[in-house]
């Protein structure tokens, strides 16, 4: 009896063993990766190439695209809560509620999730052929040049687009939410620089910087660092892209909480 339970018990716990050995997984890839991107050879003229090959990538396919995208759907948001206001008699808080919603929520969550899937996500099939040359080598030079290398450029590039593809799309659904608002006209652009910074006090400023940056690390790291790091299984590649999806996306629910308590508590 006795020893029939520690097997049980050993197979009972393994799932949850197995979630805590994934995010030490990350957690120590990033560490590794943070030490190599503050290194000045990681920038030497021998990288360069791939650095700039990889920015590229991710942010030129990804930037045009959810720059419309972001703006169609805000312009039909900043219509419906400029409507609502006006129609109760609450013209004054349409630009807060448009940019607090808009601009400080749904941007940077969309354009993280947009990179993900548009870039990240498809490099995992590259960086997947890395688990038999740098994982075991890790602490290496070996390891680290292949890191240094390989990944490194990768997630650089992730952090990077996700940073532009929000920046772009937050200032142009400010510029459509003047529009909407006032119109064509110079005369309202004071109030409206003088709500926007009410609205973006150091703190919120502060929050919003880095909850943009937390998203852009997680949809950087996360599913290439699975890729690197996940043993191969007889499920289908499909199922591995999920399974980086659903701790991406868990990671930018809680990076989303803590802004939120940051923010209104």
């Amino acid at each position: 009896m006795t020893t029939d339970r520690y097997p049980a018990a050993s197979g009972a716990w393994s799932p949850a063993l197995d979630w805590l050995r994934g995010w030490w997984h990350i957690v120590h890839l990033g560490a590794l990766l943070l030490v190599l991107a503050l290194a000045p050879s990681s920038y030497a003229r021998t990288q360069r190439p791939a650095l700039a090959r990889h920015l590229y990538l991710a942010t030129a396919p990804s930037l045009p695209w959810f720059t419309v995208l972001s703006a169609l759907a805000g312009l039909v948001l900043i219509r419906i809560v400029t409507v609502t206001a006006i129609s109760y008699g609450l013209t004054q808080y349409a630009i807060e509620m448009v940019v607090r919603v808009l601009v400080l929520e749904l941007i940077p969550l969309s354009a993280a999730l947009f990179v993900a899937l548009r870039y990240t996500l498809p490099q995992r099939e590259a960086v997947a052929a890395l688990r038999g040359t740098a994982t075991p080598e890790l602490g290496r030079a070996a390891g680290q040049a292949v890191l240094q290398r390989e990944l490194l450029p990768r997630v650089l590039a992730g952090v990077f687009a996700v940073l532009a593809v929000a920046a772009v799309s937050c200032v142009v659904a400010l510029v459509i939410a003047y529009l909407q608002v006032y119109g064509f006209t110079p005369w309202a652009f004071d109030g409206y620089t003088r709500t926007v910074g009410q609205i973006f006090s150091p703190p919120v400023a502060l929050i919003f910087a880095l909850k943009t940056l937390g998203f852009g690390l997680a949809v950087a790291l996360i599913p290439l660092a699975s890729a690197v790091y996940d043993a191969p299984r007889t499920r289908s590649a499909a199922s591995a892209e999920l399974r980086a999806l659903m701790r991406t996306f868990a990671l930018l629910l809680l990076i989303e909480a803590a802004s939120l308590m940051g923010n209104y508590y």
